[in-house]
């Protein structure tokens, strides 16, 4: 008791503490084994934030220090503020405003304050919208889009499913080269709506899938942030997909493109 005292005592000053030994079998001993479980659960949660705060001043840091760099310049006389300028100028401010956005949208969800509307949708027509939002991207890069749906109908936000769908579209035109390809299909699967995004890019290395979904996370780090986004698209997408009561998973092999699922409640036709 007095060493989960002196522990706790601690730990309350913000330390970290190395494990509390376990002696016995009894209450205290389950206790001691309770606190433990409380201490290194903690102490990986810590980290994780710190590792969020220095993500986000990383992210921030490169578009604000352009944007000052530009400025400065055109206030000493070294460059004039030209529409060339302003044009950069705003090319960083939007950087800045996606990470925002993609950081409050994060926010929200983590709260547990996502605001769905959900409704019966025919999924055709929001993938005819996908496909037409980003088929002159895919055909500047030289890939074919198709999509594929049949009569199904899902149960979801809209806006919410369109944006899960934008994300992981946008994703795949980064990795596919030209000549690829990238499909979306939809079945019914039981209860179930099963949407699937697969691409015939790069895919993904072995070690990398457990993380794909992690916050920043790239797994090309030579990528600029221009071509890989803000590193929190597929972290939003899960936290979108679950509010839902839906699930999203994985595979790729490198070399052989990658697919990635969404099941989502079907709509059920009341009797």
């Amino acid at each position: 008791m007095r060493a989960l005292t002196a522990a706790a005592q601690h730990m309350s000053g913000g330390g970290d503490i190395p494990p509390v030994p376990v002696r016995g079998q009894d209450e205290i001993a389950g206790l001691t084994r309770a606190f433990n479980t409380m201490a290194a659960n903690r102490a990986q949660l810590e980290q994780a934030r710190k590792a969020m705060v220095g993500d986000v001043a990383h992210e921030l840091r490169t578009p604000l220090s352009n944007i000052r760099g530009w400025l400065e310049a055109a206030q000493d006389g070294v460059s004039d503020l030209d529409p060339a300028l302003v044009t950069l100028l705003l090319k960083e401010a939007l950087v800045l405003q996606h990470v925002v956005d993609d950081l409050q949208d994060l926010a929200v969800a983590d709260a547990g304050a996502l605001r769905l509307s959900v409704e019966p949708l025919p999924l055709a027509v929001v993938l005819d919208q996908v496909r037409a939002a980003h088929e002159p991207r895919a055909a500047q890069a030289g890939v074919t889009l198709s999509v594929s749906s049949g009569q199904v109908t899902v149960e979801a936000d809209a806006v919410r499913l369109r944006q899960v769908l934008d994300n992981l579209v946008a994703n795949a035109l980064r990795y596919v080269p030209a000549g690829g390809s990238v499909s979306i299909t939809a079945a019914e699967q039981g209860a179930e709506v099963v949407i699937s995004v697969t691409d015939t890019g790069s895919g993904i290395a072995a070690q990398d899938l457990p993380h794909v979904f992690d916050r920043f996370f790239r797994a090309d780090r030579s990528r600029s942030r221009s071509t890989g986004g803000s590193g929190l698209g597929l972290a939003i997408v899960r936290k979108l997909v679950e509010a839902h009561d839906g699930s999203i998973d994985v595979t790729s092999a490198p070399g052989q493109g990658t697919t990635f699922t969404v099941r989502l409640p079907g709509h059920v036709e009341l009797t």
